[in-house]
């Protein structure tokens, strides 16, 4: 496939330089529920051809194809953890199955990015992802 070279993004990217997150208690941090909803986004990055590392949290499709996941910067946010901020979760939609090898690997996906959120049962997300690739993160 090809198309022209995406901008190389990393979480650390995804959230405005200004934003200071809030101290959650630590009485609070063994609860599975989603901290700092209100974590902003970075306006400028919606429409951009991006390529993002992450994890992969499937969430239509089996072990072998998947159309629709949520990425996450660390194994098991969302599912053995607590969600990170909606600005550290990024929606993935592909308009076909695409091949997922190991979920416990890390992959590089490419796609234009939006600001739209999104919301599921497991976490309430600040961006979306129309996939073009999939690759393993070397």
């Amino acid at each position: 496939m090809s198309f022209g070279a995406p901008l190389e993004l990393y979480w650390e990217d995804m959230i405005p330089k200004d934003y200071v997150a809030s101290d959650i208690p630590l009485a609070h941090s063994n609860s599975m529920q989603q901290q700092n909803l209100d974590a902003p986004i970075v306006p400028e990055l919606n429409g951009k051809l991006v390529k993002i590392p992450g994890f992969v949290v499937p969430l239509e499709g089996d072990n072998e194809k998947i159309t629709e996941f949520l990425l996450v910067p660390y194994f098991g946010a969302c599912v053995h953890v607590p969600p990170p901020p909606p600005n550290q979760i990024v929606y993935v939609k592909f308009s076909k199955d695409v091949s997922i090898n190991n979920l416990y690997d890390a992959v590089w996906v490419t796609g234009t990015l939006s600001t739209s959120t999104w919301q599921g049962d497991l976490a309430t997300v600040g961006y979306t992802l129309q996939g073009l690739n999939i690759d393993v993160y070397d």
